[in-house]
Order: structure tokens, then C-alpha cells, then sequence
């Protein structure tokens, strides 16, 4: 029998930045028996999560919902809008936007990489200056990642649409949320974005399987004259099944019947208070990374993410090996540093299906794994956690109105 845990008791702690904990609603959910997937009830589970979506992402305009990863929905983002030898304009924010940058050149399209470190987001100065000098308009796309899972830095999508409009320039904006959205606050339509590309395992709170296009008007009209080879991940055909709540293909029933759980679990909370718990989750855990004295990768406090925190280990001591004593003494799992960043740093998932008391327990977990695995680091962090968090407590407890 295959033994996907060796610790003999208690559940595991899921702390990477996805997938992330899926909770037990969502799994009996998905637990159900598989219906046919061109019958009655099929159309009608399909026309509400579409419909549930949109609200999500807060569009009035057609979602499209894969059984692939977010990398596919990175794929079918590129493919229904771009032929081959396009300009793309990209900004290196981590290992996320990097891999995006590499499938767009092997997809036949040009890419330009605004250079960054790591440790910022998109800088829209820079946008702004690249466009500016594209007299021709030959870049027909900007593309950047929201929240860049690899850092725990979040994009200002609004500062860069507003970048793009005053330079009067067609070029399309695709943006990546795939570890920011259903935890930090995204609006499609408001902002000005052509595509949107999701998946289902952070945010969402479910396992990996499904990925998501939110697509405008402008893109579905850039989609008629793209000439980039396209098959699976046609919007067309997707777009014209979705209609009455049917898939061209076979999809993902079970994974649907989880999402459509999720849905539920995100609007009975209110994705305002969705937002809110991870603001506050983030602000906690910053305060235990600064209480032990140690130094978050994100070097501007106006791009911290709200779904993750990346820690640097100091000089010396090895990511991997403390991530490796807390997994081992804790049985709690964090986030490694990738590539760039590998054996650096180690990042704090606090998003999707997490509470207070969650919360807690991680940092208590990295906190003794800090000492046993004689990482410097100063005691309190948890403590500096807990107070800020029994705060909020009780300013959420106060009766409306109380000051």
C-alpha cells in the first residue's frame, strides 16, 4: 500500500503555497457519485460554477474552466490571442513569470524580459517606458504575474492597466493569479485585463485539476485573427458548450463538484472577510518572521503578498535542511526556494482553508524547527503573532458601532 505519511498520528500540515489544504467539505463533495456528463443535472452544475466564477473574478464576461493545470491555462492565455513572431512584453518577478517567459518563446512568440531581482514587482515606470518608445505598437501583449508564488511578491495590476492607457497603447494584459485569487482582492472588469489566468489549488481550496481563462471582449475579438496553433485550449468551442452548462470534452466532474463546494464555502464568508482573514494572516506572520529577526524576501512593504511569506535563512544555514526538520519532527510541510532561490529561502503558505488557530500552529512548528535546527534566530516571534491576532479578535467581537 502506497504510504503517503510516515508520522503515526495527527493530520499533516500543508504550509507551501499551494496546493494548499483542502478542506473536508470540499473533499466529500468531490467524494460523490460521477454523473453523466451530458445529462440534466451535469448542465446545471456546469452553468453555476461558470456563473460562480465570474463573481470571483469579478467579470461579466465569459470564464473558461479546464481539466489541466494553471500552466495549461498559461498556454491557452498565449495561443487564442497571439501568432507567431508576436512582441510580448514580460517582467521577471520570480520563478513563475520566468517559466511563463520560456513557454511564450517556445510557442514561436518574441519575448521582452524587463529584468528584476526577485525580491520586487512589475515596475510600471519601466512598462511605461518600453511602450512609450513602441512607436510601431509592435508589442500586441504585456503579461505579469499578480502575486508571484515564488517570492511572496504582489503586482500592482491597476498601476500597470493605468500605464498602458495613457500610452493609448492596444497591446493586450494578461495577468497570472494563480496564487492570488479567492485570497486577495482581483477585479477583471474594473481593471482593465484581457485574460486572467487561475488554477485551482491555492485560493480555491482545492487539489490541483483545474485551471481558469477570464476573458474581455478584446481578446475574444484578438482571438478571431490569432494564427498560434490551437486545439484543446480553444476558447471557441468552450465558450459555445459553456452556454448551457456543457464541456466540448469530457471534464473533470468530481473536481467540479469540489469547486462548486468551494464557492459556497468562499460567498457564505463574504470574499471581502475571505480578504480581509488573509491581510490578517499575512500581517501575522510577518510580525513572527520580524519577532525571530529574521528578514522577508519582499523588499517593499507596499508588495508584500497576502497569501505567502518568504523567509531568508541567514548566511550560513541551509533552507532545505531546517524545511527537512520540520517536516520530519513536525509533520508539517513549507514552501522550498526555487531555482534562483533554491537552498535561500523557505516560504510560509497562508492561504486558502486556514484559521487563527492554524496559523498559530504553523509558526510554533518553525519556530522550534529554528532551534533544533540551530538556526540564529531571537525567541517571540509566536508570541508577537498571537497578540496582534488576539487584537483583531477582539475588535471583530466588539458590537457595531463600539469603538
Amino acid at each position: 500500500m502506497l504510504r503517503l505519511s510516515s508520522h503515526p498520528s495527527g493530520r499533516h500540515f500543508l504550509q507551501i503555497p499551494g496546493p494548499t489544504n483542502v478542506p473536508d467539505r470540499v473533499l466529500r463533495a468531490i467524494d460523490n457519485v460521477t454523473i453523466d456528463h451530458r445529462g440534466p443535472e451535469f448542465g446545471e452544475l456546469g452553468k453555476a460554477v461558470l456563473a460562480g466564477m465570474q463573481k470571483v473574478f469579478k467579470t461579466d464576461g465569459h470564464v473558461v474552466i479546464y481539466p489541466a493545470s494553471g500552466t495549461g491555462a498559461w498556454e491557452a492565455a498565449l495561443v487564442n490571442t497571439l501568432s507567431a513572431g508576436d512582441l510580448v512584453l514580460m517582467a521577471e518577478t520570480g520563478h513563475f513569470a520566468t517559466l511563463w517567459k520560456k513557454m511564450a518563446m517556445e510557442l514561436g512568440l518574441r519575448v521582452e524580459f524587463l529584468s528584476g531581482d526577485w525580491r520586487r514587482g512589475v515596475d510600471a515606470s519601466a512598462v511605461e517606458a518600453r511602450l512609450k518608445s513602441d512607436a510601431d505598437h509592435e508589442i500586441k501583449a504585456v503579461c505579469m504575474v499578480h502575486n508571484e508564488t515564488a517570492t511572496g511578491v504582489t503586482s500592482d495590476v491597476k498601476g500597470v492597466r493605468a500605464v498602458i492607457d495613457r500610452m493609448e497603447h492596444p497591446a493586450l494584459l494578461m495577468v497570472d493569479t494563480i496564487s492570488s485569487l479567492g485570497s486577495v482582492d482581483y477585479r477583471h472588469d474594473e481593471w482593465g485585463v484581457d485574460v486572467t489566468v487561475a488554477g485551482s489549488q491555492k485560493g480555491l481550496m482545492l487539489p490541483p485539476g483545474l485551471s481558469f481563462n477570464a476573458i474581455s471582449a478584446k481578446a475574444l475579438a484578438a482571438a478571431e485573427h490569432a494564427s498560434l496553433r490551437r486545439s484543446y485550449w480553444d476558447w471557441r468551442p468552450m465558450i459555445a458548450s459553456n452556454a448551457t452548462g456543457y464541456f466540448p470534452y469530457t471534464p473533470a466532474t468530481n473536481l467540479l463538484y469540489g469547486l462548486h463546494e468551494a464557492l459556497e464555502m468562499l460567498f457564505n464568508e463574504g470574499l471581502d472577510t475571505v480578504f480581509a482573514r488573509h491581510q490578517r494572516h499575512a500581517e501575522a506572520t510577518r510580525l513572527a518572521v520580524h519577532g525571530w529577526g529574521l528578514e522577508i524576501l519582499c523588499a517593499d512593504p507596499n508588495e508584500y503578498s497576502a497569501a505567502l511569506t518568504a523567509v531568508i535563512m541567514p548566511e550560513g544555514h541551509s533552507a532545505d535542511a531546517f524545511r527537512k526538520i520540520v517536516l520530519d519532527h513536525f509533520n508539517m510541510s513549507l514552501g522550498q526556494g526555487l531555482t534562483k532561490l533554491k537552498d535561500k529561502i523557505f516560504r510560509i503558505g497562508h492561504l486558502g482553508d486556514i484559521n487563527d488557530l492554524s496559523l498559530c500552529a504553523t509558526l510554533a512548528g518553525i519556530e522550534m524547527g529554528l532551534a533544533l535546527a540551530g538556526v540564529p534566530h531571537r525567541k517571540g516571534g509566536v508570541q508577537a503573532a498571537m497578540d496582534y491576532l488576539t487584537q483583531k479578535a477582539e475588535v471583530r467581537s466588539r458590537p457595531a458601532g463600539l469603538g
